[in-house]
C-alpha cells in the first residue's frame, strides 16, 4: 500500500514536494517498542524490512495477535482511527526498516486523495478476516492443527519468529509447541 501510494505521489513532482516530509523512515532495533498498550495510536507504520508484532497482556501473560511482514501496514486500528486507547502493543522482533506517517498526515493525503479510502478498507477488512479465522481456529482446532496450519500457510513466521512468540500465537505454551514441532 505504502509503496503505491508514495510511487503515485512520485509521479507529480509537485505533489512529492508538498508530501514527502509527511512521511519518516526509520531503522529500529529489535524489541523496539512502537505504541504500548493503553496509549492512543498516532502513527501508521509500513513496513519496508523486517517483522513486527500486535500483542497484548493478559494478567501478565503477554499473548500475541498477529505477525507483520515487509510489504505490511500496521496500526492498533480500532485506536488509529478511533482515537481511542490502544489495546496493544506493536513492538518489532527484529531489526526492521520502517516509514510511518501520522494520523494528521494520513488525514491530509485521504483528503487530497479520496480513493486512498479503498486501501484503507481493504485493509481493515482483512485484518478482521484474520482476526476471525484465528478466533475461530482456535476454537475448533487443537494445538497440533493450529501449528501444522501455520507451517502450511505462513512459513515465513515459523522461519523467523522465535518459539517463544508462536507458542503466545497459537495460545500454547513454549513446552507445548516443542513437543508437536518434535513429533513431525
Amino acid at each position: 500500500m505504502i509503496d503505491r501510494l508514495i510511487d503515485r505521489l512520485k509521479r507529480d513532482e509537485t505533489n512529492w514536494a508538498r508530501f514527502r516530509h509527511l512521511f519518516f523512515e526509520k531503522e529500529i532495533a529489535s524489541k523496539t517498542i512502537l505504541l504500548n498498550e493503553g496509549e492512543v495510536s498516532k502513527n501508521l507504520y509500513f513496513i519496508k524490512k523486517g517483522c513486527l508484532r500486535l500483542w497484548f497482556n493478559n494478567d501478565g501473560k503477554d499473548i500475541t495477535l498477529q505477525f507483520f511482514f515487509e510489504g505490511q501496514a500496521v496500526a492498533s486500528i480500532d485506536s488509529f482511527l478511533g482515537s481511542q486507547p490502544s489495546m496493544f502493543t506493536i513492538e518489532s522482533i527484529e531489526p526492521s526498516s520502517i516509514i510511518s506517517i501520522s494520523k494528521d498526515s494520513f488525514e491530509q493525503l485521504l483528503s487530497y486523495y479520496p480513493d486512498l479510502k479503498e486501501g484503507l478498507q481493504e485493509m481493515t477488512y482483512k485484518r478482521f478476516r484474520d482476526y476471525t479465522l484465528l478466533f475461530l481456529s482456535r476454537i475448533k482446532d487443537n494445538p497440533r492443527k493450529l501449528y501444522e496450519d501455520l507451517l502450511k500457510n505462513h512459513p515465513e513466521i515459523i522461519k523467523r519468529v522465535p518459539q517463544h512468540y508462536i507458542a503466545s500465537y497459537l495460545g500454547i505454551t513454549s513446552i507445548s509447541l516443542s513437543r508437536i514441532r518434535n513429533r513431525k
